[in-house]
């Protein structure tokens, strides 16, 4: 293993839109060093954004870190982009299983199944799953959608759309179109809060872009980027009046800051529909 860490490395660090990412990734994490494997995934996400097996990889790294709604939010990905992923269909059984939401775990795991019926291992999962019922001659039909599971601890305070999200304190901050604050805070260098005033500029600066965009005939923006001395920042819109900031150290990959935004914007995203 040690042996394939070295040539994976090596191959990487020659050829960094190579996809011995994945496996480099992999590696890493069955070695239990998922700091290192949460970097390569990151890093090749940022190349391979619409690749089903690099969103897979990272699920698996944030499920080892006990980050499940993480890990929820990239399988479903996986299965927007590629609806016969075994890995994404097994993994995101197994967080519907945990969370108690037997029959969504069940539909999952048994598909998985029926993909792979080499695996007795997943075959002995859905039976066990399945209570004792006999499931495998039944009509292959999908249960009601079913709700992203709740299977953090840390639940939600308040009306925060962003309270469970890492960072919402201190590098996140939703506003609406009058720079009124919904979620999230900044915190400036010496811990003071400067949410109120930097709402007011995000607004702004949403407008500005959007009214630049449509002069010079873009079509409408999705990412501002942009890097500091200290600090990256960007801004996307998780609804048409909403923007969202998000900030992280500088020098980090800009993948990774794209990553933590669009997750913070889906996770605002389904908090606004479900109260509006």
């Amino acid at each position: 293993m040690t042996d394939d860490v070295r040539t994976l490395s090596a191959q990487l660090a020659s050829d960094p839109s190579s996809l011995a990412f994945l496996r480099l990734g992999e590696a890493l994490r069955q070695r239990g060093q998922l700091d290192a494997a949460l970097k390569v995934a990151v890093s090749g996400l940022g190349r391979y954004q619409h690749l089903p097996d690099a969103h897979d990889l990272y699920a698996r790294i944030l499920a080892d870190r006990l980050d499940y709604a993480g890990a929820f939010d990239e399988w479903d990905t996986v299965l927007r982009l590629a609806p016969h992923h075994i890995g994404a269909n097994k993994g995101i059984g197994f967080l519907y299983y945990r969370a108690g939401e037997l029959e969504s775990a069940l539909y999952h795991l048994r598909f998985a199944a029926e993909l792979d019926p080499q695996d007795s291992g997943l075959r002995v999962a859905v039976e066990r799953v399945a209570g004792g019922r006999e499931i495998w001659d039944q009509p292959f039909t999908e249960p009601p959608s079913a709700p992203a599971p709740e299977v953090r601890s840390d639940a939600a305070a308040g009306g925060d759309p962003l309270a469970r999200l890492e960072g919402a304190r201190e590098r996140l901050l939703l506003v609406d179109q009058q720079g009124l604050r919904l979620g999230g805070s900044l915190t400036a260098e010496g811990g003071i809060d400067v949410s109120e005033v930097a709402a007011a500029s995000l607004a702004a600066c949403a407008y500005e872009a959007s009214r630049a965009a449509e002069l010079l005939e873009l079509g409408d923006w999705t990412h501002l980027t942009i890097e500091g001395r200290e600090l990256g920042v960007c801004l996307v819109r998780p609804t048409a009046d909403t923007s969202l900031l998000a900030a992280m150290n500088a020098g980090l990959p800009a993948g990774q800051l794209t990553l933590f935004a669009d997750r913070a914007a889906k996770a605002a995203r389904i908090w606004l529909e479900r109260h509006r």
